[in-house]
């Protein structure tokens, strides 16, 4: 059964923005006592929030779809539908969340560290909310939006001070079992260790994290034996730790080429170069390890690297390695720059900045894309006729009629609002007035009853196919 789960696909949807109402209010004597519709409620965020209690994705691997609760419908009386309620998703410290072309939406450190990964969607207004001067009872109201649903990747990169890398069964869990109070598995066959260990190290007056990574291999920065699973828990330590075996086993290996294996899939893994390395001879306790230590330290030694002697069974060495490790520590925290607080940047939308774009494609096709636009045309409901007529009235104020004349559009054009996946087209028909005037019994406007050019030009092709397919069914009569 697995434990650790390190990477996850997740699933994420926001709730929907409840439904405006268009009611009217009714009372004995009073029968049209003005509109009175509430509007919907918002839908619910999906939020992540970093909780130093988990430690792994697990809970997301065996339930990968996550949706928060929709608002809920306005109703008469002026009453407001309800919130969604946010789903708050509690993820480990140094989780990474990428999106699905691998782009980093966010990196997550530090308690309390929050990312909104899906929107949830406004509530529409109510007939209520909708009324004005010229529009005293609007038969209509605006639907909610819906929610923001998409695919992200959850990536832990563990966050410790000091990782220990080194060929499988160096000993890393060993020494991390006795450094600190972690209870790792630890058994005499390679590849022991399969999902990182964290503990927690005292020196002095210095406390700090130590992180077993899992046995590294040749070929691990290319992906063998699961070496990017392994090197990415080793992006966030300050400090690497070589631990070398000096009683190994096989005869083809030795503890300066294991070094210089480590040290090269390190450098292909990249952004590694400027960590400070430890090297730790392990297993001294044993007599040909101690010799075998004392040969290739002066090595060791002459190519720069502090190296310990050190043995878990026997605990020789250790003290010094953790006060070593404590000072390399504190050196990398102090040479961090200081974390400054968030500033707020506010960037205001400038003049000349109408918030949306229309563009000619290739078929003859304007589309106009923008915030507001594509907003406008999810929230109205295009089975009434007096939505319709609003939806045209706040184009038309906002300038899209007349960007579509200065585009080179007519009467008659098509015209499409949104992506090429969900927008909505139709026969343009430029607006030249618009207000109450237009406006005939609730949830009718008299410009849906307008002929179309575009819609009676296919009905006039129609009606000559249907008649020429007469004609010939006259002259050729079917038999039986």
């Amino acid at each position: 059964m697995t434990t650790f789960v390190d990477r996850v696909e997740l699933y994420v949807a926001a709730g929907n923005g409840g439904h405006g109402c268009a009611s009217v209010h009714r009372e004995k004597f009073k029968p049209l006592g003005g509109p009175d519709g509430g509007n919907g409620g918002r839908g619910g965020d999906v939020v992540l929030v970093v909780d130093p209690d988990v430690t792994t994705l697990l809970d997301y691997h065996h339930s990968p779809h996550r949706k928060a609760t929709n608002g809920r419908p306005g109703e008469g009386g002026h009453r407001s539908g309800a919130d969604g309620k946010d789903l708050v998703l509690p993820v480990p410290d140094g989780t990474v969340v990428l999106g699905r072309d691998g782009e980093v939406l966010a990196d997550m450190v530090g308690k309390g560290t929050v990312f909104v990964a899906g929107q949830g969607g406004r509530g529409g207004l109510g007939n209520a909310a909708l009324a004005s001067p010229r529009r005293k009872a609007p038969g209509f109201a605006l639907l909610g939006e819906p929610g923001e649903a998409r695919d992200i990747v959850l990536e832990l990169k563990t966050v410790a001070d000091v990782a220990l890398v080194g060929y499988p069964s160096a000993g890393k869990s060993s020494l991390i079992s006795v450094l600190s109070a972690a209870k790792p598995k630890i058994a005499d066959y390679p590849f022991t260790t399969l999902v990182p260990n964290l503990g927690v190290v005292t020196a002095g007056s210095t406390v700090y994290t130590i992180a077993d990574v899992p046995g590294l291999i040749p070929g691990a920065s290319q992906g063998k034996g699961l070496g990017l699973d392994f090197l990415r828990h080793v992006e966030r330590c300050s400090v690497l730790v070589h631990v070398l075996d000096c009683a190994t086993l096989e005869s083809q290996r030795d503890p300066v080429s294991d070094l210089d294996t480590i040290e090269s899939e390190l450098t292909q893994y990249g952004g590694l170069d400027d960590r400070p390395r430890v090297v730790v001879l392990n297993k001294v306790d044993i007599p040909d390890g101690q010799d075998l230590a004392d040969i290739i330290r002066p090595d060791l030694e002459a190519r720069g690297f502090p190296v310990f002697e050190v043995s878990a069974v026997s605990r020789q060495g250790l003290k010094e390695l953790s006060y070593a490790l404590a000072k390399s520590v504190s050196e990398a925290r102090a040479a961090r720059p200081e974390t400054e607080s968030t500033r707020v940047v506010i960037r205001p939308r400038a003049v000349d900045d109408a918030g949306f774009t229309v563009t000619r494609e290739a078929d003859g096709l304007y589309r106009v894309r923008g915030e507001k636009p594509e907003r406008w045309v999810r929230q109205t409901d295009f089975n009434n006729d007096e939505a319709v007529g609003y939806l045209a009235d706040r184009l038309n104020r906002l300038g899209v009629e007349d960007e579509l004349m200065k585009a080179g559009a007519r009467e008659g054009d098509g015209v499409a609002i949104g992506g090429e996946d969900d927008a909505v087209v139709f026969d343009w028909e430029p607006t030249m007035a618009a207000g109450a005037e237009m406006l005939g019994r609730r949830g009718e406007d008299h410009r849906m009853e307008a002929p179309r050019p575009a819609a009676q030009r296919r009905r006039d092709r129609e009606a000559e196919r249907d008649e020429a397919l007469g004609e010939y069914e006259d002259f050729h009569p079917f038999e039986g």
